[in-house]
């Protein structure tokens, strides 16, 4: 037990960047345990016990508030992440982690930390299901995605804020540019639902996002590159687990209900 202990010790305090040790909620994984743990136990126990017998809020001015505010934040990371790196100096194939204070290290270091407060903000997508008795949008693929990414994150704000590792920060905040557009415009009322065709599509952009990430991760365990290869594994078994369940989900929510829509459009046919 010692010997965990002090591996524990050994890793969290001697092995992590110091220059992000202080930064808000990095110095230590307590405060996102609890924050993780009140999530996940409000979203799927504690809010919906609360609203069972309550009907759902009218949120609707404050979702097209919160979700054009997701927006900005995403356009804002997204920015960040090419200005510092991407965009001109790092490398598709191999980006090691700058540990000095050159400006522009610290610059994506503290975009890292903007993006591990952000996917804390994100959590209150599942909270506003839950108070809008949404609770078909509860997935488990949804609480778990929503919980693991955080912990992906602060994992990056302590021991690699930039190099390699940061293109799916990139990536993602790419996406969710688009997504929360969506959100967005959805949240304005059922007249804007003519516009929203390409709904299902969000989920492909999705599993387009892993298998860019699955491919740039795993090439570093190949090509002899200075990044961590146990981190590079972790990034490609996430991707890995992220392909399979939003590919179940596309598959349970857009082309199985095809095909119950075109065989009971037959049947109706049919008795007609």
């Amino acid at each position: 037990m010692s010997g965990i202990v002090e591996w524990y010790k050994d890793i969290m305090y001697n092995k992590n960047d110091p220059r992000t040790s202080d930064w808000f909620l990095v110095s230590s994984p307590g405060s996102l345990l609890v924050i993780l743990v009140s999530y996940v136990y409000f979203c799927t126990s504690a809010g919906p016990r609360y609203m069972k017998d309550k009907k759902p809020y009218e949120l609707r001015n404050l979702m097209i508030v919160y979700n054009f505010v997701q927006v900005v934040l995403s356009c804002y990371l997204f920015y960040e992440g090419l200005m510092s790196g991407w965009l001109f100096d790092y490398n598709l194939k191999c980006q090691p982690v700058d540990y000095s204070d050159n400006p522009q290290a610290i610059r994506m270091a503290n975009g890292v930390h903007f993006y591990f407060v952000c996917k804390l903000i994100e959590l209150l997508d599942t909270v506003f299901f839950v108070l809008r008795k949404k609770n078909r949008q509860i997935s488990t693929l949804h609480v778990f995605h929503h919980t693991l990414m955080p912990i992906c994150a602060w994992i990056g704000v302590r021991w690699l804020p930039n190099g390699h590792g940061t293109f799916l920060g990139v990536i993602n905040a790419f996406v969710h540019i688009i997504m929360y557009t969506y959100y967005m415009l959805s949240s304005i009322g059922p007249f804007m639902n003519k516009y929203l065709w390409w709904k299902r599509y969000l989920t492909v952009l999705q599993l387009v996002q892993f298998c860019m990430i699955f491919v740039h991760s795993t090439q570093i365990l190949f090509n002899g590159c200075n990044f961590p290869k146990s981190l590079s594994f972790l990034l490609s078994l996430n991707a890995i687990i992220f392909i399979y369940m939003f590919s179940s989900f596309y598959v349970e929510n857009y082309l199985k209900n095809k095909r119950k829509n075109e065989a009971n459009g037959t049947i109706k046919g049919k008795a007609e």
